[in-house]
């Protein structure tokens, strides 16, 4: 339907009710056949391949994407007041009707998804100009243009997020909090909400099979995400019946993973900070930091092959939720803009591993640290900032080095992500752009470093690890690389991962 090789990106792909529309957003300007920095949204008739253009946003950002059941309308977020703010518009597939529906201030964070019944189920943190630690709920009803709110913004009880199962008339209103997933339905027709929730693990419910049954995902760190048929008036994973068996078929045995275990320390400002420890049956006496990326994500309980993998080979883990992260509520993740990437979120990391050390779990010079992403990129923080007494070792897989060549080669919609973090645009604001970019300080790197990059990385392209070769080789400072031809962000295909697994496990091993 579209090219097979595009010089642009692409988002969606999602039929109209009547099977003959594809709806997607593309950054390209089909009439002048040019790239553009912002997103287009287009239906795609499927027979006569003629394209409508429905709506055009007016500055670049990430966008996404719903279809109305009822076909009237596409749902689709902007960004054009803020970098950090969303609003919510609908377009007409004729491009006769493009209007903005949900705004709730140039700041304020919105999601948004079409209900069975063709309403817009939303939450939003900023209500009245307040933002809050958690969200508030409602429906809008497009034709009427009125809000009905059916959760306001609770410390008690709050929520963080929704979502709309497939096929049903329901929506999911979903707590996270300490990095625990808690997923309630609420059903439209009884104005009925159901906690589904299971103390070990996490059910995420997919789409409604009977009165008493659903379809869900079921898993745990020690427990692969296997599809599942669930009573979620009474959830208990012994009585789940298994539709899949993942980790059986692996070969693995559920009792020779290792679990994920709580564990707390104290920040540099005295802020509770909260990761996953993972204490291997016959550990090595190295640990190795798994640095999540995002930020704007959250490690949770469940089963991360690279963890195991190394768990397996001896090493403890450690995987900490610094600030930024989700899964903690809106002030958590909203601390990281404070004093932007590479700030006291480092610290909060540097200080996990010295609370490893105090504890008596781990040994000084023999600390790691990897991950993909933002977790490269604060794997390259901690090897050009943290003494090797604490961390003597980093393999940063896919991470920004110079923030300012990420931010001139990166994908036109992440740019305002990194204006959003970091207060602005390098042009604005160059000095952090400067004192934040790892490359700045690779003269101070002591430890062993191993860098990993995906050559078809269109998030943290090579244009990143060309620039920082040229500098670690200025200063000479010695470095292994690992590169991937057919990767792109992240390094995700089944024997490259072998190989990445098993070069991550002998680099730290000789490293710590």
């Amino acid at each position: 339907l579209t090219e097979k090789s595009p010089d642009h990106f692409m988002r969606g792909g999602y039929f109209d009710p009547t099977g003959e529309n594809v709806v997607f957003a593309v950054n390209y300007d089909y009439d002048i056949k040019r790239e553009t920095e912002t997103f287009r949204v287009v239906f795609l008739d499927i027979e006569s391949r003629k394209r409508t253009v429905v709506a055009r946003p007016d500055r670049p950002a990430s966008i996404s994407l719903d279809v109305d059941p009822k076909g009237r309308y596409v749902l689709y977020s902007r960004s054009d007041e803020d970098p950090s703010g969303v609003q919510f518009w609908v377009a007409s597939p004729d491009g006769l009707e493009d209007r903005e529906i949900l705004n709730f201030g140039p700041k304020a964070k919105i999601d948004a998804h079409w209900t069975h019944d063709g309403r817009v189920l939303f939450n939003t943190d900023t209500i009245n100009g307040r933002r809050n630690d958690s969200v508030g709920i409602g429906i809008y009803d497009v034709t009427s243009d009125e809000i009905d709110w059916l959760v306001r913004p609770m410390e008690e009880e709050p929520f963080d997020s929704t979502e709309v199962p497939a096929n049903s008339h329901h929506a999911l209103f979903v707590r996270e909090r300490k990095a625990r997933k808690k997923a309630f339905i609420y059903d439209f027709d009884t104005i009925r909400l159901t906690d589904c929730s299971v103390d070990e693990g996490t059910i995420w419910p997919i789409t409604e099979l009977s009165t008493t049954e659903w379809l869900g995902i079921y898993y745990s760190s020690t427990s692969a995400k296997e599809l599942v048929r669930f009573n979620p008036f009474s959830p208990n994973p012994s009585k789940f019946t298994f539709l899949t068996r993942m980790l059986e078929y692996s070969g693995v045995k559920s009792e020779e993973l290792t679990p994920a275990k709580d564990h707390t320390w104290f920040s540099v400002d005295g802020r509770s900070i909260h990761g996953w420890l993972y204490q291997p049956s016959s550990p090595n006496g190295k640990t190795v930091v798994f640095v999540h990326g995002g930020p704007t994500a959250h490690s949770e309980n469940e089963l991360v092959t690279s963890i195991q993998y190394l768990c397996s080979e001896g090493f403890t883990i450690l995987d900490p939720n610094y600030r930024g992260s989700t899964g903690y509520g809106v002030e958590f993740r909203e601390l990281i803009k404070d004093d932007g990437w590479g700030g006291m979120d480092k610290d909060d990391v540097m200080k996990g591993i010295e609370s490893l050390i105090e504890e008596g779990i781990s040994k000084t010079y023999s600390v790691g640290i990897f991950g993909t992403s933002y977790g490269g990129y604060m794997s390259w923080n901690a090897i050009v900032h943290f003494p090797t007494k604490l961390l003597a070792a980093a393999a940063p897989i896919c991470g920004m080095t110079d923030l300012i060549v990420d931010y001139e080669t990166t994908r036109p919609d992440l740019r305002p992500y990194s204006e959003e973090m970091l207060g602005g645009s390098p042009a604005e604001v160059p000095e952090i752009y400067y004192e934040r970019s790892p490359i700045n300080f690779v003269q101070n790197i002591k430890g062993a470093l191993l860098i990993v990059q995906g050559l078809r990385d269109p998030n943290v392209t090579k244009a990143n690890v060309a620039e920082v070769e040229k500098r670690l080789e200025q200063h000479a400072i010695p470095y292994e690389k690992l590169i991937f031809d057919d990767e792109g962000h992240g390094i995700v295909r089944d024997a490259n991962v072998e190989v990445l697994l098993q070069r991550l496990a002998s680099f730290f091993d000789e490293a710590l």
